[in-house]
């Protein structure tokens, strides 16, 4: 009788980890920036008031007006700091991930690994990656938040690497981690939503009957990191967004909760909701099906 040949034992290097993670987070990042531009003005846009009509209205309604306004080239506008922090902060928090959490549970462990292990290493990997890659941040929102300006006036910025250069000329080079502690609270707790529950909903599936490790699985545990990362990391993206669109009206992160809070009310920390997680959900579809797929350019058979 024939004997099936078993599945070889394949292993990645930590750079190509981090090539192919690096690569994925800078694909889904042009695919889905319109989505994040309408989702900072949105987040950017203080409570409606009698006699004042809000700029943008809904996800489509912003795209639309910036577009109409500014053109279609301006959703695009950030792509450039967007590919910086997507090369650093999605390199090193994806690539270190599945070090980090073998580091945590032992290298004798076996099983499945737990899954307050996973949330622990993405927390861990989350924060490390925002604090390298924190600048190109700040630098993206600052592009994202400029709208349409009155004729004559000109743009604070020409470009992210002006940006760059004007913040540390008239700001310091401390200026460029401004914002850094809801970063860090934001990045930290999106990235152990995204990755663990990634982790943990493939997981679960490839346990069920009729489900293997293939694109349907992958498209199904993308959705899910979408969904649990907006859900918690909504309140401390709105901070984050209000802090390095305008750090001047807060004294700090503390000082911005209450003011949004007391000013445009709780439901202001999910304004933005839908297209945040049309960012997010999209975002990690495509990160993660092309995760996996370039994942086997750098796999190496291992011998038995």
């Amino acid at each position: 009788m024939a004997t099936s040949k078993p599945t070889p034992k394949t292993e990645i290097s930590i750079a190509g980890t981090f090539a192919s993670s690096a690569f994925s987070a800078c694909w889904a990042e042009i695919c889905t920036i319109p989505i994040d531009t309408a989702k900072v003005r949105l987040q950017l846009q203080g409570k409606e008031t009698a006699g004042k009509t809000p700029k943008y209205r809904g996800m489509f309604g912003t795209l639309s007006t910036i577009a109409r306004e500014e053109g279609v080239a301006s959703l695009w506008r950030s792509i450039v700091p967007g590919l910086h922090r997507q090369c650093l902060f999605g390199g090193l928090r994806i690539g270190l991930y599945e070090p980090v959490k073998n580091l945590y549970v032992g290298k004798d462990f076996v099983g499945d690994v737990p899954l307050y292990t996973k949330i622990l290493a993405a927390l861990t990997t989350g924060a490390v990656a925002i604090t390298v890659a924190s600048p190109t941040d700040l630098v993206k929102v600052r592009l994202q938040s400029e709208g349409k300006l009155p004729p004559g006036v000109p743009r604070r910025y020409s470009g992210a690497m002006n940006a760059y250069s004007t913040i540390v000329r008239q700001e310091g080079v401390r200026a460029l981690w401004t914002g850094l502690g809801p970063n860090i609270a934001r990045n930290a707790i999106v990235n152990a939503a995204e990755l663990a529950s990634y982790d943990q909903v493939k997981q679960s599936l490839l346990k069920l009957p009729g489900f293997s490790d293939n694109v349907f699985t992958h498209l199904l545990s993308g959705l899910g990191a979408g969904f649990f990362a907006v859900c918690v990391g909504s309140p401390v993206d709105v901070v984050k967004s209000r802090m390095m669109g305008n750090s001047d009206a807060y004294k700090n992160t503390l000082d911005c909760f209450i003011k949004t809070l007391k000013y445009d009310g709780p439901l202001a920390f999910y304004k933005g909701f839908i297209p945040n997680f049309g960012r997010l959900g999209s975002w990690n579809v495509i990160m993660f099906l092309t995760l996996e797929q370039v994942k086997k350019l750098f796999a190496r058979e291992v011998p038995s």
